[in-house]
């Protein structure tokens, strides 16, 4: 017994081994790829649509300043301009997007730092995080700079290499700038209770509108309204390109769409993924209307002391390994922007064929 388990903690090792090595081989090749279809896409978009379109490949200050947003300084750190209503917030720059270096030069970083801290007393030095500042201004003052930003000129939607069919860009033809909610009730309109389901992501509110509305018993139709909403960037709703699609305006586009649409007052709220940080966050915002919370996997990730939260965070979800299929998935999703670009060109594009032919191999028609 004792030396099957050592034999198994050996295959373990070499397999681990091997992970990384065939992975740095892989994820090195793939480095040079997305540098590669950079370049591609930039010749594409302007050929196309006459126009260069910014990427996270880019300065943060380039690809910022380009999609027409104003990037300001605010003690020595540079903040992106939001506009809401009266108030004009400072937002953080995302290091997740523009600070992914590539894997030969994250291993020499790394190297580096083990033998600094081989040298050294290993003391690290931890940046405290920054709070965002917050402006009330003059109504003047907002309608000039909504001028500056709205005058700018976006992209063209949908893009060459977007879905140009009347599902996704069903929110281009509407005059609404709030989401898509789809809202089930009784009949007579004298629902007693409110509940508001806010999906994860890479999905819709069809997670919950073709799962769990069609089973909800006379009982539970008849007392409560269930409100499913489209997040910003998803399904039916809005997927404005100037968006910077932050905590704060997914929270504000919810408040907009569903609390003030459908003048709810209290509800209760079940969230899935992506969702829960969103449903957490409108109960911080509105803690005496939340009648209960059902969070459906969470995302939750204990980060250790001196360590960077977002990057950290994404080298857990995404560690850049071939083994298992999912961390792979993941990696090539969170690490290259032009090879994800075109898995969406193939894909996404053709949602419309893929479809078909999975109801046809499936027979589900």
């Amino acid at each position: 017994m004792a030396g099957m388990c050592k034999m198994g903690s050996v295959l373990k090792f070499i397999g681990g081994v091997l992970n990384k090595a065939v992975s740095f081989v892989v994820f090195s090749v793939l480095d040079l790829l997305d540098f590669i279809l950079c370049y591609g896409y930039k010749v594409a978009d302007f050929c196309i649509e006459a126009e260069w379109r910014p990427c996270y490949c880019s300065s943060a200050k380039e690809a910022i300043t380009s999609s027409g947003k104003i990037l300001v300084s605010e003690q020595g750190e540079s903040k992106i301009v939001s506009l809401n209503s009266s108030k004009l917030q400072l937002e953080d720059i995302s290091d997740t997007l523009y600070s992914r270096p590539s894997l030969v030069s994250e291993v020499s970083k790394l190297t580096v730092n083990e033998l600094k801290k081989f040298k050294l007393d290993g003391t690290a030095k931890i940046k405290k995080g920054s709070t965002r500042s917050t402006f009330t201004i003059n109504s003047i003052i907002v309608e000039m700079l909504q001028g500056k930003m709205v005058g700018r000129q976006l992209h063209h939607i949908p893009t060459w290499s977007d879905c140009d069919c009347k599902f996704c860009n069903s929110w281009t033809s509407s005059s609404k700038d709030t989401l898509y909610v789809k809202a089930q009730g009784p009949k007579d309109n004298k629902a007693r209770e409110d509940v508001i389901f806010i999906h994860g992501f890479i999905s819709s509110s069809a997670f919950w509108t073709e799962t769990l509305f069609p089973n909800f018993s006379d009982t539970a139709k008849s007392t409560y309204r269930f409100l499913a909403v489209d997040l910003l960037g998803f399904g039916r709703s809005p997927k404005p390109a100037d968006s910077l699609y932050t905590l704060r305006e997914h929270v504000g586009m919810i408040e907009k769409s569903v609390l003030e649409a459908y003048e709810v007052k209290s509800f209760h709220i079940v969230a899935h993924s992506l969702g829960c940080i969103l449903a957490l966050a409108l109960a911080v915002k509105h803690p005496g209307s939340i009648k209960s919370l059902t969070l459906l996997t969470p995302p939750y990730f204990l980060v250790p002391k001196g360590e960077a939260a977002t990057q950290y965070v994404m080298r857990k979800l995404a560690p850049r390994r071939v083994w298992p299929v999912m961390a792979f998935c993941t990696s090539l999703a969170c690490w290259y922007e032009h090879i994800s670009r075109t898995i969406c060109l193939v894909i996404c594009k053709n949602h419309r064929l893929w479809e078909f032919l999975t109801k046809l191999v499936t027979r589900n028609r």
